[in-house]
């Protein structure tokens, strides 16, 4: 059995338009993607692609009901997904595009099966890393996501070996790139008109409360 399609980008300058093109074309039929972000490595499909989603729960062993996160490419195209109050899109314009998630009650566009059910709310993303900006860009939907950490070390992939070694049986396409960061994004909570810290990550959260 072949493993997953391997395509080595650059994380500098524009992603060649071919390369982005192929990837967005096995998210299409409903593929995972192995990709790079601000953060570390994390593990996508498209919104609707159910069968994609499984897989993607299986990969890191997490019940069906743990939400993942969408990254879009823009706030503007955030605020169709995620209701956004005051508080929330002033901390929104402070932290996007970058390693951070924010989350925010979860709009009708979000299906009943991405969002936290008791509370029904969405974790939401914009990164400022140009691969995955591309992905979700060309792909013309937000791009679900989970940050790729192993199940078994829970340490998270920083680059293609590590989620190779992890994954490789769940993915149909995976971007080989430089060497990320560290950390997981920054998840931040915006309840009424207060900002919860739910995880810090790569993000800084200096003046940010």
């Amino acid at each position: 059995m072949s493993g997953p399609l391997r395509l080595h980008i650059e994380p500098w300058g524009t992603p060649p338009a071919r390369k982005i093109a192929k990837i967005v074309e096995v998210l299409h039929k409903g593929g995972v993607a192995g990709y790079p972000t601000d953060s570390i490595y994390a593990l996508g499909c498209a919104i609707e692609a159910k069968d994609a989603i499984e897989r993607i729960h299986r990969a890191k062993g997490m019940p069906k009901n743990h939400r993942l996160a969408l990254i879009c490419p823009d706030l503007s195209t955030a605020s169709r997904y995620g209701h956004f109050n005051q508080t929330a899109f002033r901390l929104a314009q402070r932290i996007f595009p970058g390693p951070y998630t924010l989350v925010v009650p979860a709009s009708r566009e979000v299906p009943r099966a991405l969002m936290d059910h008791k509370r029904r709310t969405v974790g939401i993303r914009v990164t400022s890393h140009p691969i995955a900006q591309a992905i979700v860009s060309e792909l013309g939907r937000p791009l679900l996501t989970t940050s790729a950490i192993n199940p078994e070390t829970h340490e998270p992939c920083r680059d293609i070996d590590e989620v190779l070694a992890a994954f490789e049986r769940f993915l149909d396409v995976v971007v080989e790139a430089t060497t990320t960061e560290e950390e997981p994004s920054t998840v931040l909570e915006v309840d009424g008109d207060e900002i919860i810290l739910v995880r810090q990550g790569q993000g800084s959260i200096d003046g940010l409360f």
